[in-house]
């Protein structure tokens, strides 16, 4: 999941009450059916600093409410009972020991098919499997 560091970071969800926040703003239907559809209770995910100086994996948070309703997406032509775009609740983890950033990930034959580094991706939400994942962890 991206974030711009300057809107929110890393330490930003570290020091929210219970480490805790819920990841609204998200505004492409791709993105948003990945969190109504396919993030799950438990999942664990990166938190990527976008938009900055290194942009690249900076931490590991987790889900702990599966998608609902974004409450910042209303407005007097939304249907709360079926709503556009949702959001998913996350909880700090930790933060990596170093940031893996976007230039090593492109770098790395392991991760050619990681959606992050194709050409054109420019979802805040993208999948990772869990081979991408322990990969990206070994190069921490």
């Amino acid at each position: 999941m991206k974030s711009e560091p300057e809107s929110f970071s890393i330490d930003d969800l570290k020091n929210r009450p219970n480490q805790t926040e819920h990841w609204d703003g998200v505004r492409n239907y791709q993105a948003r059916n990945m969190m109504r559809d396919e993030m799950k209770l438990g999942d664990q995910v990166f938190f990527y600093h976008s938009n900055c100086a290194e942009p690249g994996i900076v931490g590991i948070m987790e889900v702990i409410r599966e998608g609902y309703p974004d409450f910042l997406a209303f407005d007097p032509k939304s249907n709360p009972e079926k709503p556009t775009w949702m959001m998913v609740d996350v909880k700090y983890v930790r933060t990596l020991s170093r940031t893996i950033t976007l230039t090593e990930l492109k770098q790395k034959q392991e991760l050619s098919d990681l959606a992050l580094v194709r050409r054109g991706n420019r979802l805040s939400i993208m999948p990772v499997s869990k081979q991408q994942w322990d990969f990206i962890l070994s190069q921490e």
